[in-house]
């Protein structure tokens, strides 16, 4: 079992993300709570957390602040901001940590349930490299932050924006069967990691973890429809390298696992042709 860091000054706040955690992760996460900064750095470290949700805003030590000397100590973990859009510009501090994702508060289940999704098996590859002497690479962020007043609400902007979610949806087109993360998406746009979150959410109104699976289940569902192909190679082909985990992501986004939904396809179709011969 893994353990996740959730520090919020919020009661309510902890509440909401443990009960979610709960519910979708019970046997697969312990929930470690800290009410600021301060305490957070201290819980991560003793309780040997692999995760950790930050809210930015907390007294003392803030979110950004406890993420740095996590990092310092800790290359490997998923740190995961919770923030507002109005924070962003705050927010560009946190390029160095690495965020897994920045998460608006408060937010769907869908979100934080796929982010941690992916925290959980990144822990899983560290445990792996760290098994095989093999450890992740983690130069500092190179990508350029934009300027701070640029403002992304004026209608000047518009068309600017749709050439950036055009140029994002060709990035994902043209990526999605590789291994790629926000931090990876953001440096090829050039954008900073809050910044490219921020954009994101608004040309898209969804994460980029959410839009990632949703876009390569919908690639994985068009494989399926050819039985000559298993769903393992069909996972590796849509960007999984652990299949387990590909199930696990199409059954959320789907509502059933890969080999209902191929059974499902080939139902329909069967039920087509003996409706065919019938009119015929």
């Amino acid at each position: 079992m893994y353990r996740v860091l959730v520090a919020d000054d919020e009661p309510i706040e902890r509440t909401v993300v443990n009960k979610t955690i709960q519910k979708y992760f019970k046997g697969q996460l312990e929930v470690v709570e800290a009410v600021n900064g301060r305490e957070a750095v201290q819980l991560f470290f003793e309780k040997k957390c692999q995760i950790a949700l930050l809210d930015i805003e907390m007294p003392g030590i803030n979110g950004l602040e406890a993420a740095e000397r996590i990092r310092q100590n800790d290359k490997e973990c998923s740190i995961v901001f919770l923030t507002a859009f109005d924070e962003f510009a705050y927010a560009k501090r946190a390029i160095s940590v690495h965020a897994l994702d920045y998460l608006l508060k408060p937010g769907a289940d869908e979100e934080l349930v796929a982010v941690l999704e992916e925290a959980i098996q990144i822990a899983k590859e560290n445990e792996q490299r760290g098994e095989n002497g093999v450890y992740r690479n983690t130069e500092p962020d190179r990508s350029i932050v934009p300027e701070e007043n640029e403002d992304l609400e004026q209608p000047a902007e518009n068309v600017r924006m749709t050439a950036v979610a055009e140029g994002i949806r060709e990035y994902i087109d043209t990526h999605y069967m590789e291994d790629i993360s926000l931090q990876t998406a953001a440096g090829a746009m050039n954008y900073s990691e809050a910044y490219f979150c921020k954009i994101f959410k608004q040309c898209f109104d969804k994460s980029f973890i959410v839009y990632l699976s949703e876009y390569r289940v919908e690639k994985a569902k068009q494989l399926l429809a050819d039985v000559v192909i298993n769903v393992k190679d069909i996972s590796a082909s849509v960007g999984y390298r652990d299949s387990n985990y590909f199930a696990k992501v199409f059954k959320r986004v789907a509502g059933t696992t890969p080999t209902e939904y191929r059974m499902q396809v080939l139902r329909a179709a069967g039920n087509k042709d003996s409706q065919g011969k019938q009119d015929e």
